[in-house]
C-alpha cells in the first residue's frame, strides 16, 4: 500500500459501502439551555466508572439524572438507590440506549460502558442531538475515534472525554511549562502506569444470567460465548472488548505526556514490546509493555507494569538540563532538590472538575470551554491503539537475544533495561528461558491517521462489526 488518504483506506461513502449509521440522520439541534436550566442526563454503564458518573452528577443542583442504562438488570437496584439517596429523584432504568435516544427531553448522555461501546454510543447520541461525556478511551480503535470526532463536528455537539487530568490545574501548569520552551527542547515525555493486575484465571463458556442481555452487551464486538471473565470488569484484558491497561489507566498518562508536547497530535513512528508475564490465565493483553512514540524532537516513552507490589501512576518531562516532575518542580541533573516551575499562561474552562466543566459547556454551547474535548481524547486514545497494533503484529523474541532494538536511543535503552530488571529482580522471572513480544515498527501519517505501506497494520485500525452495531466508515 503506497500512501492512503482516510477515504481511500476506509472505503467510499456510507451508502456505497453499506455501513449505514444504524439510527440514520437525526436533528443536530437540542434545547437551548439557559444558565439556570437543569441539564437532563442519562448514564450508560452502571458498573465501575458509572458509579463515579452518578456520584459527580447527582450532587449537581443544575443536573437531573433521568435514566440509568445497562444491559444487566442486576445493576439497577443499587444504582437507583445511590442516585435517590444523593439527588432525591428516582431515575428510570432501561437496557437499550436507543430508548433514551428517542426521548427529546434528554440533553446529554454519559458513557461508562466497556470500551467497545464507547464510540458507537457517542456517535448515536450526537446524531440524536445529545451532548456526550464519554469515558476513556473514547474508542476501541483509531478509526472509531476519528468518526466520533467528525460526528460531533457534523451535529455540533459538546463531547467531553473522561481524561480528568485535563481539568486539574496542577497538570495544566506542568504541561504548559513543559511545552513552553523555557527549559529548552523537550527530549522525553514519560508516562508510567505501574498498577498491580493479578491473574484472572480461566472461566468456561456458560449460559448468560437471565438478567443480562448478552447480545446487547456485546454490541459492536464479535459474536462469542459468554463467560464470567467478560462481565463486569475483566473485559479489559481481551482484544475484542478492551485494550489492556495501556488503553485503560494508561490513557490518562498518555494524555498528560502528549499534552506536554508542543503541537503533539500523533507520532510518526511507534514501536511497542512486552508480554503477559508471571502467570498463565485467560487474558490476552500485555501486563508488561514498553512503547516508544516518535514525535520528532520529542520521544514519548510509556511503560505498563502489572507485576508490582504498589501502584505508581505518573508523568514526567525530561530536558537536556533536568526534569519536571509531578510535584510541579524542575530538578536539575544531579540534584535532588527541585525549584518551582515557571508560571506559564494556560487555558482552563469553566466548571468544577471534568463533569462540572462538561455541564458548563453544555450550557454555553462552546466546545472551546471543554478541557478534554473529543479531539484531544481521540489523539490520546489513538496512542494506546497504535501501541497495541505494533505489539499484536510483533514476533516472539528470546530475552537472551541481543536485538539492538533502540539503536543509540539512550533513554529507550535505559527504560528497556529497567523493565528487564523489574521482571528479573522484583518478580524472580528466569528471563533466559523466556520470550517477549517484539512489536513491529509502524510508520504513521499523522494527517491521514494511517500506517504507511502496511496493510496488516491498517486493518487493525478498524474492525468488522456485527449487523446493527456498525461504526460507519465515514460521516456523510
Amino acid at each position: 500500500m503506497a500512501h492512503f488518504t482516510r477515504r481511500q483506506f476506509l472505503g467510499t461513502s456510507l451508502t456505497a459501502s453499506g455501513a449505514m449509521l444504524t439510527l440514520g440522520p437525526r436533528p443536530s439541534f437540542g434545547k437551548v439551555l439557559g444558565a439556570n436550566d437543569r441539564v437532563r442526563v442519562a448514564i450508560a454503564g452502571l458498573h465501575g466508572r458509572g458509579r463515579a458518573h452518578m456520584a459527580e452528577l447527582a450532587k449537581m443542583k443544575d443536573v437531573e439524572i433521568v435514566y440509568l442504562i445497562d444491559p444487566d438488570e442486576r445493576t439497577y437496584a443499587e444504582a437507583v438507590k445511590y442516585v435517590k439517596d444523593i439527588a432525591g429523584n428516582t431515575p428510570q432504568t432501561v437496557k437499550d440506549v436507543k430508548t433514551v435516544l428517542d426521548d427529546d427531553s434528554i440533553d446529554a448522555i454519559t458513557v461508562a460502558t466497556p470500551n467497545h461501546w464507547h464510540s458507537l454510543m457517542t456517535i448515536w447520541a450526537c446524531q440524536a442531538g445529545k451532548d456526550v461525556y464519554v469515558e476513556k478511551p473514547c474508542s476501541h480503535n483509531v478509526h472509531e475515534g476519528r468518526i466520533a470526532v467528525e460526528t460531533a463536528r457534523k451535529y455540533d455537539r459538546i463531547v467531553q472525554h473522561g481524561t480528568q487530568s485535563r481539568s486539574d490545574n496542577r497538570w495544566a501548569r506542568i504541561t504548559a511549562a513543559a511545552r513552553s520552551g523555557t527549559y529548552g527542547p523537550l527530549r522525553v515525555a514519560r508516562g508510567l502506569c505501574y498498577k498491580r493486575r493479578g491473574s484472572i484465571g480461566f472461566k468456561k463458556p456458560a449460559t448468560p444470567p437471565a438478567e443480562l442481555d448478552f447480545n446487547l452487551w456485546l454490541g459492536p464486538a464479535p459474536d462469542q460465548p459468554y463467560h464470567e471473565n467478560l462481565v463486569h470488569y475483566n473485559w479489559h484484558w481481551f482484544w475484542d472488548t478492551g485494550n489492556g491497561d495501556i488503553g485503560n489507566q494508561g490513557v490518562h498518562q498518555f494524555d498528560i505526556a502528549r499534552w506536554g508536547i508542543k503541537d503533539g497530535t500523533l507520532p510518526t513512528k511507534v514501536i511497542s514490546l512486552g508480554g503477559r508475564f508471571g502467570y498463565e490465565d485467560q487474558g490476552e493483553t500485555a501486563n508488561t509493555q514498553l512503547t516508544i512514540c516518535d514525535f520528532g524532537e520529542t520521544k514519548l516513552i510509556f511503560e505498563v507494569r502489572g507485576l508490582v507490589a504498589s501502584n505508581t501512576i505518573t508523568d514526567m518531562f525530561h530536558f537536556d538540563d533536568g526534569t519536571i516532575r509531578d510535584d510541579g518542580k524542575f530538578y536539575k541533573k544531579g540534584s535532588d532538590t527541585g525549584e518551582p516551575i515557571v508560571d506559564v499562561d494556560y487555558h482552563m474552562g469553566p466548571g468544577d472538575g471534568n463533569f462540572g466543566n462538561f455541564i458548563a459547556a453544555v450550557k454555553s454551547r462552546k466546545k472551546e470551554d471543554l478541557n478534554a474535548e473529543i479531539l484531544e481524547g481521540h489523539y490520546s486514545s489513538a496512542l494506546g491503539h497504535l501501541a497495541n497494533v505494533s505489539y499484536r503484529l510483533g514476533k516472539q523474541v528470546p530475552f537472551n537475544k541481543n536485538t539492538e532494538i533502540f539503536g543509540n536511543d539512550e533513554a529507550a535503552s535505559e527504560t528497556m533495561a529497567a523493565m528487564l530488571d523489574h521482571l528479573r529482580t522484583e518478580n524472580n522471572l528466569q528471563l533466559d528461558d523466556m520470550n517477549y513480544q517484539l512489536g513491529r515498527l509502524l510508520t504513521i501519517d499523522p494527517v491521514t491517521e494511517t500506517c504507511i505501506d502496511d496493510d496488516e497494520a491498517n486493518q487493525l485500525l478498524t474492525r468488522e462489526y456485527r449487523n446493527g452495531f456498525e461504526v460507519p466508515t465515514e460521516v456523510v
